[in-house]
């Protein structure tokens, strides 16, 4: 194949539609635009959701506040990070259970994460259902354990 030999593919090029050129042409007269109304003239036309003395699609949803909407399976984890720990007794275990006790879960039915934010200095049992890879290292480093729960 050389420069002079390329086309473009069958059909993927149309010429635009001439209007108003003649009845041979094909459009016309009135030019695709039907006879008189608000689409015949210039500048005529309805404004986008028009829909002509229906209450619009948009105002016949439900109102909503900001942007977006809320995931109706998004999971909400009790965040708890490393420094929250710091005053914990070596070899103590921390599960849901300890942690609801030291008032650190803001809603005990939901499950919990350790973060790596703050410095651990005793080694740990931890049972938790989600540990992030900074906060595990920080523990296993401490001498300690990371264990995850369902």
């Amino acid at each position: 194949m050389k420069l002079h030999e390329l086309r473009p593919n069958e059909g993927s090029k149309k010429d635009r539609k001439r209007v108003g050129r003649g009845i041979a042409a094909g459009q016309g007269k009135t030019a695709g635009r039907g006879t008189k109304g608000q689409g015949a003239r210039s500048g005529g036309g309805v404004r986008l959701y028009h829909q002509g003395g229906n209450l619009p699609f948009f105002r016949r949803l439900p109102f909503m506040r900001g942007k977006g909407f809320t995931p109706i399976n998004r999971v909400e984890y009790n965040e708890v990070n490393l420094d929250q720990l710091a005053n914990m007794d070596a070899g103590s275990e921390v599960t849901p259970e300890t942690l609801q006790e030291a008032r650190l879960l803001r809603d005990p039915r939901n499950p919990v994460v350790i973060l790596g934010r703050g410095e651990v200095n005793v080694a740990l049992k931890v049972r938790a259902h989600r540990v992030s890879k900074g906060a595990k290292a920080k523990i296993e480093a401490a001498g300690g354990s990371v264990e995850i729960i369902e």
